[in-house]
């Protein structure tokens, strides 16, 4: 059962903070797992203090969960407590001095150039759902955007005249994206030929419907996105945010400066975009190594 002080917190996200669907549904599941460790030992949640809060994240530990589980349970109990703190519904935060696990730092998966050329050129726009799926994978690599962002796009989104779509990110954070030539055509294409089939006698503002003509579902684009990686002959994991981890690696490695590429994602701190200098890094490296006349090893009996 929830507890007041979490349906309140919730309510507050997602209608103060404008935060997704998924985003409060996340810290539900959080806040849920933290109040029954606290019922198990007897105390209400918003009364616990430090020591409640160490044992619940060596508890996590002990079932050996990453820890970037452990690391996102502590966030949203940290948001928590300081949004009970300032509604005075406790009288200190207990997260205050909790570190959270060490973190092995992963960089993001990405597709080689030729490997998207290969997955776009899968889907076969002949019939709407083809042209659909083109569609969105054009305009997915295209733009970087979040699948969250991507199914929830409207017509009105689109502006295919100027090339641009406008994206609402996190806590509904908009921004204006360029659209490349290629996507536009396909979504041209889709939205002149297969959206109106797919939409049938239904009138709604959704841009990726299903054959029962409602909104697609994230689940649903995944799916999609699986099947054409496995006829592409991609053995790797994908996902759609390998894309868009994908868009911006390309984007860096031929030149945008890292501003521009974090506008385009719709990051907030540019820190978060500065991973994907890791990877350009290397292949800078690897671009010099190979190109530069002096960069191999010194000859044997020169002076170097």
């Amino acid at each position: 059962m929830e507890i007041p002080e979490v349906r309140d917190f919730l309510y507050h996200l997602a209608m103060e903070r404008g935060l997704s669907v998924h985003t409060v549904a996340a810290y539900r599941r959080d806040l849920a797992d933290f109040a029954s460790f606290c019922g198990q030992s007897g105390v209400s949640p918003p009364a616990a203090g430090r020591e409640h809060v160490t044992a619940y994240l060596r508890s996590l530990s002990d079932q050996k969960l990453k820890a970037t589980t452990i690391a996102r349970r502590l966030a949203a109990l940290r948001t928590w407590y300081r949004y009970l703190t300032m509604k005075n519904a406790c009288a200190q935060d207990p997260t205050t001095e909790c570190a959270p696990p060490r973190r092995v730092s992963r960089l993001p998966r990405v597709l080689s150039v030729s490997e998207v050329d290969e997955l776009l050129g899968r889907p076969r726009p002949v019939d709407p759902a083809g042209q659909r799926d083109l569609a969105m994978l054009e305009l997915l690599y295209a733009t970087g955007v979040r699948v969250s962002e991507l199914v929830l796009l409207d017509r009105e989104n689109v502006d295919l005249e100027q090339g641009m779509v406008r994206l609402f990110g996190k806590g509904a954070k908009e921004r204006i994206v360029p659209v490349g030539g290629r996507a536009v055509a396909a979504l041209t294409r889709y939205i002149a030929r297969g959206r109106p089939y797919l939409a049938g006698d239904k009138h709604t503002n959704a841009l990726f419907l299903n054959r029962s003509g409602r909104r697609l579902t994230r689940q649903g684009f995944w799916k999609i996105l699986k099947k054409y990686a496995r006829q592409a002959g991609i053995q790797r994991e994908i996902s759609p945010h390998v894309l868009r981890h994908s868009f911006a690696t390309h984007l860096l490695e031929n030149g945008a400066d890292l501003r521009s590429v974090q506008e385009m994602l719709g990051h907030s701190d540019v820190s978060t975009t500065q991973i994907y200098t890791h990877l350009t890094d290397s292949h800078l490296d690897g671009v010099y190594r190979a190109s530069h006349p002096r960069a191999g090893k010194p000859k044997e009996g020169r002076h170097t």
